[in-house]
């Protein structure tokens, strides 16, 4: 699992593993990256479907309880394929900007 720290964003990622093995070193990890802001990198994973979206989604809600972003980015898969509780979106520069406004939100009470 590579994790590349920008600010308060851990951006993970992972090469040459299958998804499910991704998501299981994820969960494991996830203690250490938890007080992140998180952008999972699934640019290397060819084989994307909806549902294997889906396995994230417990991750994603722990998360997201604790104020913290977790954005998904993949060009594979359309957005409106997905539970809007899941923020997936096709390049890491949006996964940034997302991250960004939702701050914002949180700042606000939003």
């Amino acid at each position: 699992m590579i994790l590349d720290k920008v600010g308060n964003t851990t951006i993970v990622s992972q090469e040459n593993i299958s998804l499910a093995r991704f998501l299981e070193n994820l969960v494991n990890e996830y203690a250490t990256i938890s007080s992140d802001n998180i952008i999972i990198n699934l640019f290397s994973f060819t084989d994307i479907t909806p549902d294997s979206i889906l396995e994230f989604l417990d991750v994603s809600r722990v998360h997201k309880n604790n104020n913290k972003s977790f954005v998904l980015v993949s060009d594979k898969i359309g957005y409106d394929e997905l539970p809007d509780e899941i923020n997936l979106v096709p390049t890491v520069q949006e996964a940034h900007d997302i991250i960004e406004m939702e701050e914002i939100e949180r700042d606000l009470g939003i």
